[in-house]
């Protein structure tokens, strides 16, 4: 059983970030988008992504996926 999936932002899906929201919603894995900086601890990953007002960071139970942004 994968704890933590990474997946880039680009694929064939027109570069929509499609796959990685896809597959958290099939397994029911928390997820975690666009992230520039990612932290394991304990059973818990943070990912920190940029948004329009700086920088956001949210803590995910594992098992969890992650979409990468060009920054990471």
């Amino acid at each position: 059983q994968p704890q933590l999936v990474i997946l880039g932002k680009q694929a064939i899906d027109s570069d929509n970030n499609q796959t990685g929201q896809m597959l958290g919603a099939l397994t029911g894995y928390a997820q975690g988008t666009f992230a520039s900086k990612v932290e394991l601890a304990g059973d818990k990953v943070k990912v920190t992504r940029e948004i329009d007002g700086g920088l956001q960071t949210v803590a995910l139970n594992l098992p969890a996926i992650v979409t990468t942004d060009l920054r990471l």
